[in-house]
């Protein structure tokens, strides 16, 4: 049974099933725990949640100088069932508006990846269903707008790969379950395994992990067991779907077989392990990483349409291109006219015709008025004519650009 308390009556021993607010002012990763700690109970009275589920099947009842609180609503009893949430009625955002959320949505799950690693390197059991409200919180911002956060979540630092990397594949898997018109539940279940599917790599030694050199083969081997490695944490959990499971393990496997660890092919991979393989390789070949920087997200688009054939299923890859574009958000691009240009926005009309920002004349060599052009604009005379290296042009602030 379920019971909302006020903050202030929580005690040692009980068992939180829920913080009431936002999940942006959550002061933990996960809100379903027994209290083991005194330190907990002052970091949510701390951070201003007055309001609570505890649930009395599985930890301590409120005690009953406090059931007897006659300040109305001290307490309120529900069963699962009737606090059930329903679907939120998203409306759509603008980059701008969405990206400001979206920062924030990235700094806490970043802080929520790290200490879910951290507990599973101190031997804790990690609870799938835990991540709930982070997965909401994502599957959310790309309802709104789906190229803000699969854009922020890119920019991750050496650093923060590890971590971030587990935050993009899950807004990626959410973005492309939507474009593959995937049900609200399926949806999310792709969320929670992409957040999920690096869980592994917890168990990794760290020098292997962020090594800025190439592996040894012995190092690869190493590596190469952390889907197995994140499957038995997430069955020893005993709260992982079969859907996260099952891409946990097996992302990494290629259509022609080829992959690992368990050389699947073709219909032999599910249809999520196949979402996840296109997504994973997508955010870390766009990513810096310990031994190369990031690709340039339209380049990396037209090195997965190379590899596609032997790597990829097509219909789900084309999918994927669908749902970022084939010039995704961060993109360098030369217009007709002459000027370079980064992608800020898609537009629903064509793949071909995002919303850009002009900012550099490659006839005059020098920086212009930043100029924002919607190519999809009946009126509009300019047209993307190739992708550009930013190197080339000596540009370094490509990322300021698109995300102000």
């Amino acid at each position: 049974m379920l019971k909302k308390i006020k903050a202030r009556d929580l005690q040692l021993g009980m068992h939180l099933h829920g913080l009431c607010g936002s999940w942006m002012e959550h002061p933990f990763w996960r809100s379903k725990f027994t209290l083991t700690e005194t330190e907990d109970i002052r970091r949510i009275c701390d951070s201003g949640i007055t309001e609570v589920w505890i649930d009395v099947a599985k930890g301590l009842d409120i005690p009953n100088k406090a059931k007897e609180d006659p300040e109305p609503s001290a307490t309120q009893v529900l069963t699962n069932a009737e606090i059930a949430p329903g679907i939120e009625t998203l409306k759509p955002a603008s980059m701008s508006e969405e990206l400001q959320r979206a920062a924030m949505i990235c700094a806490k799950a970043k802080k929520a990846v790290v200490s879910m690693f951290r507990e599973v390197r101190m031997g804790k059991a990690i609870s799938a269903e835990d991540a709930g409200e982070l997965v909401e919180e994502i599957s959310s911002s790309v309802i709104r707008n789906p190229g803000a956060l699969i854009s922020l979540a890119r920019l991750k630092t050496v650093d923060d790969y590890t971590y971030m990397h587990s935050v993009a594949v899950c807004t990626l898997m959410v973005s492309l379950a939507r474009q593959l018109d995937l049900d609200e539940t399926s949806v999310r279940e792709a969320g929670m395994a992409g957040l999920m599917h690096d869980l592994g790599k917890a168990l990794m030694p760290m020098e292997v992990l962020n090594k800025p050199g190439k592996l040894t083969d012995d190092e690869f081997r190493i590596i190469k067991s952390h889907p197995i490695e994140g499957h038995r944490l997430l069955v020893e959990g005993k709260t992982a779907s079969d859907i996260v499971l099952d891409v946990c393990l097996h992302h990494h496997e290629k259509i022609d077989g080829s992959g690992y660890p368990a050389r699947l092919s073709s219909d032999e991979i599910s249809l999520f392990a196949k979402m996840g393989a296109v997504c994973d390789v997508y955010d870390a070949i766009t990513s810096n990483r310990p031994y190369k920087a990031g690709w340039d997200p339209a380049e990396s688009i037209r090195k997965m349409t190379e590899w596609s054939k032997g790597h990829f299923d097509e219909h789900v890859f084309q999918a994927f291109i669908k749902s970022i574009g084939i010039y995704p958000v961060g993109s360098l691009v030369r217009l007709a006219s002459g000027r370079l240009a980064v992608v800020v926005e898609q537009s629903e009309k064509s793949l071909l015709a995002p919303r850009v920002k002009a900012f550099f004349s490659t006839k005059s060599q020098i920086h212009i008025v930043p100029e924002l052009i919607d190519l999809s604009r009946p009126s509009t005379t300019e047209k993307i004519v190739s992708r550009e290296d930013a190197a080339k042009w000596g540009i370094t602030n490509l990322d300021e650009l698109w995300a102000t």
